[in-house]
C-alpha cells in the first residue's frame, strides 16, 4: 500500500526538506480529520487524498498544491472550517481547498443544477488560481480508477460527467496523459460492451505480429536517423480506445478507415532536427496527401507543439508519426502542469501554454458574469471545449484560435467583445461572405463594423463559442429590458392621461404602494413589467388612483407606432397589418404589444380581457418594411407565372416567395412580398392586375376569409 513516506521520498527529489515536512503535516491533519470515515471500497478515506497527491507529485506539483490535495475534502466532509485551515496552513492553501470543495449546504432542483453550481464555483476559483483545476482533475482521476465500488447508476453519471466536462478540460489545458486516462476509464464505465467489442476488433486487426512489426519499425527508423547523425528516441504506440471510438462515431467510419490507430512518436533534442526527421520519414515511407500538420509553427490553443504526418507503413497500414523536442513532449503530456516542473527546476524558459491556459480560464469570468444562470454558464463553457480547432488570421496577421465549426461572429467576439457587438458583415480572404459561414484554417477574416449596429438574435443559431453566445444573450437581454421600460413608460403615461396626470406627477407614496403590492424593487422594474405585458398599464393606473370615478375619465390618445420600438412590438401574422391599415394592439404576457388589423377575427378571441387592448395609430413618418401575401387568380396559360413575377420586377419591392397553391385552367398562386405602406401595396396590386391573364388579386389575411 502506498504511504505518506513513499510520497515524501518522491517529493524529496524536487522539493526542499521544510516543504516536504509541510506536506507530511497536511497528511496527518487529514488523517485525523477523516478518522473513522471509509470509502465505498472499505479502505480508510485518507487513502484517497494521498492518491490524489501521488498523481500530482508525478506532475511535479508545488508544496501548496500538494498540501491542498491532501486536504481537499476536509471542508466538505468533516467539521473543519476554512478559517481553521487558514490558521494551520495559510490563506493560499485554504483558498485552493475551498475552490475544489463542492457546494454542500445549498438545495438544488435537480442533479444538473447541482453539478452546474459546483462547476461554476470551481471555474471561478480556477480564475484566481489554476492549481484548483489540477487538484480537481487528479481527484477525478483517482475516483475514476476506483469507480467499480460505486452503484451502477452513480457510476454511469460520474463517467458521463467525466466525458462531458473533465476530460475536455484536461485536453484544453494540454494534459494529454490525464485526458487519455480519464477518457479510457469513463468510456469503459459508460459503454462497457462497446469498449470490449472495440478492443477485441483492434486486437484482431493489429494484434497479430504487432510486437515483431513494432520492433522492426523502430529499428528501421532508428538506423535511418543514425545515418543522418540525428539523435532521437522512438516509441510506437496504439491510439487510445476512446479516441478511436469518437472518430468512428462522429465521422461514421469503420475501423479500417481510421488512419492513425497505430502511431510513432519521435522525440529529439533540437527544434531544427524535427524538420530534418520529417524529411527522413517522408523519404522512408509514402506520406498520405492532406495528412500533414505543422503544430510547431502554429501551436494548438492549449500550447501543444508537434509535427504530424500520416504515412503508409511497410505492411500497408496507415500510421501517424509525431515529431517533437523533449520540451514539447513534456508540455504535450502534462500541459499546464509542465509549468510547475519548470518552476521547481528553476528554468527560466517557461512553456507558453501556461499563459494560453490562464488566458482561457480568465475568459470564463466574462462568460460567468453574463450568463443568466449556472446551467447556461456550463453549457457555454462546454461549447468552448471542442477538441478540434481552426486557426484563422486577422488582416494584420494575428492568429485567432477557434473551435471547429466557428463562424465570423465567433471570430469577431474572439478578437474583442465590442467588435462582436457592432459587426454587420465580413470579408473572408478579401471577399464578402455571410456571417454564418463556417471558417477554415488559414483563412484571413476581416470584420466590418458599424457604430450603431447591435447583435442579432439569429446569430445564436450559428455562433458556437461560449464567449460569443454569452455576449449575444447578454446584450439582447439588456436591450429587451431597455425596450420594455420605454414601452412601459409610454403605456403607463397613456393610461395616466385618462386621469389627467402623468408619471412625473406621481408621489413617492403612490409609487411605493404599487411596488409593494406587486413585490417589485424599483419603478424601472414596474415599467419593464408593463412593457412585457405582465402588468396592464390601465390597471396600474387604477391602483394609483383608486378613488376616481370611471365616468370622469378622459379617453386616452392612440398609441403611435413609429417603427423603431424594438423587439417588444410585433405584427400579428394572422392578419399582417401594414402602415395605413386600421389597427389595434393587444398586450400579451412576455411578448409585449401584438399589432392586429382592427377587423381581424382573432382579436375577438381576446375580448374577455378588454383592458389589454390599446387603440393604436401609425406614426406619420413610419417606414416599416412588413411581409404580406397576395393571392393571385389567373388563367393558366404558357408563361403566366413569369409574366406575373416580371410585372413587379422593376419596382423596389422584394418578392421573398412564390408558391402555386391551386392548378387548373384557372390557377391560384401565393406571392409573398415585403411592403412598407398601403400606397405601395396598391401600386403592386395595380401592376399585377394589368397582366392580361390575371383575373383577381386579393390580400391574404384572415380579414378577407
Amino acid at each position: 500500500m502506498y504511504t505518506i513516506e513513499d510520497l515524501a521520498l518522491t517529493l524529496s527529489q524536487y522539493l526542499p526538506y521544510e516543504q516536504v515536512s509541510k506536506v507530511k503535516r497536511a497528511y496527518y491533519y487529514a488523517e485525523q480529520a477523516h478518522d473513522g470515515q471509509r470509502r465505498k471500497s472499505g479502505e480508510p478515506y485518507v487513502t484517497h487524498p494521498l492518491a490524489v497527491a501521488e498523481i500530482l507529485s508525478e506532475l511535479r506539483m508545488d508544496c501548496d498544491g500538494l498540501t491542498a490535495a491532501l486536504l481537499h475534502d476536509v471542508i466538505e466532509d468533516t467539521g473543519i472550517s476554512r478559517e481553521a485551515l487558514t490558521e494551520q496552513f495559510g490563506e493560499g492553501v485554504a483558498s485552493l481547498v475551498d475552490g475544489v470543495s463542492k457546494l454542500t449546504h445549498l438545495e438544488f432542483n435537480s442533479q444538473v443544477e447541482k453539478q452546474a453550481h459546483n462547476f461554476q464555483k470551481m471555474a471561478m476559483a480556477m480564475a484566481d488560481d489554476i492549481r484548483v483545476i489540477l487538484v480537481k482533475l487528479a481527484d477525478r482521476l483517482h475516483n475514476m480508477r476506483t469507480l467499480d465500488a460505486m452503484p451502477a447508476n452513480k457510476k454511469r453519471r460520474i463517467a458521463r460527467e467525466t466525458l462531458d466536462i473533465y476530460a475536455p478540460i484536461a485536453n484544453r489545458l494540454g494534459m494529454y496523459n490525464v485526458r487519455v486516462d480519464l477518457e479510457s476509464l469513463a468510456f469503459q464505465a459508460y459503454y462497457p460492451m462497446r469498449a470490449r467489442m472495440l478492443q477485441r476488433a483492434i486486437h484482431k486487426k493489429y494484434g497479430q505480429q504487432r510486437i515483431k512489426d513494432t520492433q522492426k519499425l523502430e529499428d528501421t527508423i532508428r538506423s535511418e536517423l543514425a545515418a543522418d547523425y540525428i539523435e532521437a528516441s522512438i516509441s510506437v504506440r496504439e491510439k487510445h480506445i476512446y479516441s478511436i471510438y469518437q472518430k468512428m462515431d462522429k465521422k461514421r467510419r469503420s475501423l479500417d478507415e481510421i488512419m492513425d490507430v497505430m502511431g510513432v512518436r519521435i522525440v529529439t533534442d533540437r527544434h531544427d532536427s524535427c524538420y530534418r526527421i520529417l524529411g527522413v520519414i517522408h523519404a522512408l515511407f509514402k506520406p498520405i496527401e492532406g495528412r500533414f500538420k505543422d503544430y510547431i509553427a502554429v501551436p494548438k490553443s492549449n500550447g501543444y507543439q508537434s509535427l504530424h504526418t500520416t504515412v503508409l507503413g511497410a505492411n500497408g497500414i496507415p500510421m501517424e508519426i509525431q515529431i517533437r523536442t523533449e520540451e514539447m513532449d513534456l508540455v504535450a503530456n502534462n500541459g499546464i502542469a509542465a509549468h510547475w516542473a519548470y518552476k521547481v527546476s528553476g528554468t527560466s524558459n517557461m512553456p507558453s501554454n501556461h499563459d494560453r491556459a490562464t488566458k482561457w480560464v480568465k475568459s470564463l469570468l466574462e462568460i460567468q458574469q453574463k450568463a443568466r444562470n449556472p446551467v447556461e454558464f456550463v453549457d457555454n463553457v462546454k461549447s468552448d471545449l471542442f477538441p478540434d480547432e481552426v486557426y484563422v488570421f486577422t488582416p494584420n496577421g494575428q492568429i485567432i484560435e477557434l473551435p471547429s465549426g466557428a463562424t465570423p461572429v465567433d471570430f469577431a467576439y474572439g478578437v474583442h467583445t465590442e467588435i462582436g457587438n457592432t459587426c454587420i458583415s465580413c470579408r473572408i480572404n478579401r471577399r464578402l461572405a455571410p456571417l454564418s459561414t463556417q471558417l477554415e484554417s488559414g483563412q484571413t477574416v476581416e470584420i466590418i463594423t458599424a457604430k450603431n449596429a447591435q447583435p442579432n438574435v439569429a446569430w445564436l443559431s450559428f455562433a458556437i463559442t461560449g464567449k460569443a453566445r454569452t455576449n449575444i444573450r447578454h446584450y439582447l437581454k439588456d436591450k429587451q429590458r431597455e425596450n420594455a421600460i420605454s414601452i412601459g413608460y409610454r403605456l403607463l403615461t397613456r393610461s395616466l392621461n385618462a386621469f389627467k396626470t402623468n408619471v412625473e406627477e406621481l408621489t413617492a407614496e403612490q409609487i411605493a404602494q404599487v411596488l409593494t403590492n406587486h413585490q417589485l424593487a424599483t419603478m424601472d422594474d414596474l415599467l419593464e413589467s408593463i412593457g412585457k405585458g405582465r402588468h396592464v398599464g390601465y390597471l396600474v393606473a387604477r391602483e394609483l388612483f383608486p378613488n376616481i370615478d370611471e365616468d370622469t375619465l378622459v379617453t386616452p390618445k392612440s398609441f403611435k407606432v413609429n417603427g423603431s420600438e424594438g423587439m417588444l412590438i410585433s405584427y400579428a401574422k394572422c392578419c399582417s397589418p401594414i402602415p395605413g391599415d386600421p389597427i389595434v394592439g393587444y398586450v400579451q404576457v412576455d411578448k409585449g404589444i401584438i399589432i392586429h388589423h382592427l377587423n381581424c377575427p382573432n382579436v375577438q378571441d381576446h375580448l374577455s380581457s378588454p383592458e389589454r387592448f390599446i387603440h393604436m395609430a401609425w406614426g406619420k413618418e413610419i417606414e416599416e418594411e412588413l411581409h404580406i401575401s397576395l393571392i393571385v387568380t389567373y388563367i393558366n396559360e404558357r408563361g403566366a407565372v413569369a409574366k406575373i413575377a416580371s410585372s413587379i420586377s422593376d419596382t423596389d419591392f422584394q418578392v421573398s416567395n412564390l408558391d402555386i397553391i391551386e392548378r387548373g385552367r384557372v390557377s391560384r398562386l401565393r406571392l409573398s412580398i415585403t411592403i412598407s405602406s398601403r400606397v405601395g401595396l396598391a401600386d403592386v396590386m395595380r401592376r399585377i392586375k394589368a397582366v392580361r391573364c390575371v383575373e383577381k388579386v386579393t390580400r391574404e389575411t384572415i380579414v378577407g376569409r
